[in-house]
């Protein structure tokens, strides 16, 4: 579930501006083509494999956030024993003369997890969030926005994000920024959490689930995640290595 989307950025081609991929032979010969590019030597397989090891980044992280999301629903439904119904929500809004559906990456409803002790730790924990972050309605579960990082300050991400928080305490569920690594804007934290969002990080070491995404799943779901990757680090570590050598190739 993790490395099956990244293994696509490994043979990531970038478009040069057109809408589709161009391989080697064709950056040649479009910046070859080029009297100005063609002068400075940037029709050279360097400045190709520098194109595609850039774009090959962007679409490494993209798909390491695709991996995250599913991998996260996956333990929620096998610790809490949910079906796949069960750990999606999505919600609808008017927008621009149509409606349109908002989908959030994963959903811990209260009253559908049988184990009373799983329930329990998690209605502990939405209660602690709750009260920290100043929520005065009821609360019947919580609902996730998984993410592998969050060091942009993209404006339009924040406030389709901001606009979720709402929708999801309108409809009784606490909202969760479930950061899977520790890289996120310090501004872009504060400005969530402002938003009634609980924000967890990929911290691991002297952390708590009000925090960590790691304690969370330990503590709080059930499951060690931090574990899972400590597990498989050399699987992992390995694949990536792979999938990087095919993006810094010039050819």
């Amino acid at each position: 579930m993790l490395l099956t989307p990244m293994r696509v950025s490994a043979n990531y081609l970038p478009k040069m501006g057109g809408g589709v991929e161009v391989d080697i032979e064709g950056f040649t010969n479009l910046y070859g083509a080029d009297p100005l590019y063609h002068w400075l030597g940037f029709d050279s397989p360097l400045m190709f494999a520098a194109h595609k090891a850039a774009g090959g980044m962007t679409s490494l992280y993209r798909q390491l956030g695709i991996g995250s999301e599913r991998l996260v629903r996956h333990v929620l439904r096998d610790q809490l024993h949910l079906s796949e119904e069960q750990v999606r929500w999505s919600y609808e809004f008017p927008y621009g003369g149509s409606v349109r559906l908002i989908t959030l990456d994963g959903r811990i409803e209260l009253d559908a997890v049988d184990d009373a002790a799983a329930r329990l730790r998690i209605k502990t924990w939405i209660d602690t969030q709750k009260a920290a972050l100043r929520i005065s309605v009821p609360l019947r579960g919580a609902v996730l926005e998984v993410r592998q990082g969050y060091k942009s300050a993209d404006s339009k991400r924040q406030n389709g994000d901001l606009a979720s928080s709402v929708q999801a305490i309108a409809h009784g569920y606490l909202p969760v920024l479930t950061i899977m690594s520790t890289q996120i804007n310090q501004v872009v934290r504060a400005r969530y959490i402002a938003g009634r969002w609980a924000v967890l990080a990929g911290t691991t070491g002297n952390v708590d689930s009000s925090t960590s995404t790691f304690a969370f799943f330990r503590d709080v779901v059930g499951y060690d995640l931090a574990a899972f990757f400590e597990r498989n680090a050399d699987i992992l570590r390995t694949e990536m290595n792979v999938t990087l050598k095919h993006l810094l190739e010039a050819r």
